[in-house]
């Protein structure tokens, strides 16, 4: 085991004693945006068929969503500058609660683009949930131990990919898949507009109840006392914190590159599975999407055991040795297409699960009062995920093949070795502006 990690980070403390209830509200947060961020995994296949949309048309989907991250991290940044954190999550569960109401009128209409209007709503509200939520949680203790305690958060987001997929695989998959057979027959019976029409209005009940819930949840929180932290409460050194902070501080670039190609890779995997599983074996849609839960599951163990041995293993070492390990597994992907390739398909979520948080914690260390910017700057690299997943279905298309689609997820984890491996050789980053949040 690595001896790199210092007994003053194994001892630090990880959780805040007080303001609980605002730590766990917060935490529970990374559920809820998890559920939506998956039930999109289901959609691309949903739309497909509804709309009878190509690869990478289908792929929008997820550009649509991540598109919102990159147009709103900056203004909640800003946002928070001016209303801190409490205000930033409010803000993000409003625009998060409107683009899921959005479903009804965009299903009644009938028609691909409002859907992607909706989604990007969905997407400036997780993007504005990401850029609070995330430093918040770094910063709500000591700095030593901001990748455990922001990983702890991060593990309540698989138990929500897995609940938005199970939501998808029963309330929106209908189970219903016709041979061109019966395709043709129902057009010549003029059903078949009727029938694909029934496909789209089936996501509405299920957008309308996690709508519901933001609202619910945005009530919760605004009626919870914040702690006023440090830095929030501080008009001098809110007044020093700008762009021009970031300049000096060369790890949080390396982290936006970073960030950008894993969640390119990540979104990327899990939104091509159902396509590939559908091109390579006999697997119904229902039967396919238990094979993304099961990547879903692997992705949980993955963040509650990486989260356990980073107190032994120092954070970086280990997301180079997981990035090299996913770039072999994803090779046999590639080379043996079907239930083999597969599996090592779902074992990359495994590995994959600690870098986001890890990511993020290095980039944003010690930024000081520049943290929220810093923090946005990061959450825009999410717009990753809207670029690669349609680079693979474009290399999908071009050679009939998802298995050659995943190519492009294998070169995003090679960027992330790299990053790690230099990550690993910079000094520890001094603070920038401010002061440290105090231990609770």
């Amino acid at each position: 085991m690595e001896k790199a990690v210092s007994t003053a980070a194994v001892r630090a403390r990880v959780f805040p004693v007080a303001q609980v209830r605002a730590f766990a509200l917060v935490t529970a947060l990374f559920f809820i945006w998890g559920m939506s961020n998956n039930l999109t995994d289901i959609l691309v296949q949903q739309f497909r068929k509804s709309f009878e949309l190509s690869a990478m048309q289908a792929q929008l989907v997820q550009t649509a969503v991540f598109l919102g991250y990159f147009c709103m991290a900056i203004p909640a940044a800003l946002l928070m500058e001016r209303k801190g954190y409490k205000g930033g999550i409010l803000c993000g569960l409003l625009l998060f609660g409107t683009g899921t109401l959005l479903f009804w009128p965009a299903a009644v209409m009938g028609r691909y683009l409002p859907f992607l209007v909706a989604l990007f709503f969905v997407g400036c509200g997780s993007a504005v949930l990401e850029t609070a939520s995330n430093p918040f949680i770094a910063q709500f203790g000591p700095s030593e131990t901001s990748e455990r305690r922001l990983n702890f958060s991060q593990s309540f987001n698989p138990p929500g990919t897995i609940t938005g997929v199970l939501l998808g695989t029963y309330f929106i998959f209908s189970g219903v898949e016709l041979t061109s057979v019966q395709t043709a027959s129902m057009k010549v019976h003029g059903t078949y507009a009727a029938y694909l029409h029934a496909e789209i209005m089936r996501v509405v009940p299920v957008y309308i109840g996690l709508g519901c819930l933001v609202f619910l949840w945005a009530v919760l929180i605004w009626r919870t006392t914040f702690p006023n932290l440090a830095i929030e409460g501080d008009p001098a050194q809110q007044q020093r914190a700008s762009f021009s902070n970031l300049k000096a501080a060369p790890h949080l670039w390396y982290a936006v590159v970073a960030q950008f190609f894993y969640c390119g890779a990540q979104v990327s995997t899990w939104s091509s599975l159902i396509p590939y599983l559908r091109q390579y074996t006999l697997l119904s849609e229902r039967a396919s999407a238990y094979w993304l839960i099961g990547n879903l599951i692997a992705f949980a163990m993955g963040r509650v055991i990486s989260t356990g041995l980073m107190r032994w293993i120092q954070p970086m070492r280990m997301i180079f040795l997981y990035s090299l390990i996913n770039v072999a597994l994803l090779l046999v992907g590639i080379t043996h297409p079907g239930h083999a390739g597969a599996v090592a398909i779902m074992i990359t979520s495994f590995f994959m699960a600690p870098m986001f948080p890890t990511i993020f914690a290095a980039g944003v260390r010690g930024l000081g009062a520049a943290t929220k910017l810093g923090g946005s700057v990061i959450v825009m690299a999410v717009v990753g995920a809207a670029v690669i997943p349609p680079a693979l279905g474009f290399v999908a298309k071009q050679y009939s093949s998802y298995a050659a689609g995943y190519s492009v997820t294998a070169a995003c984890y090679l960027v992330v070795a790299l990053y790690a491996l230099f990550a690993q050789r910079q000094p520890a980053s001094e603070e920038l502006q401010g002061e440290r949040i105090p231990s609770p």
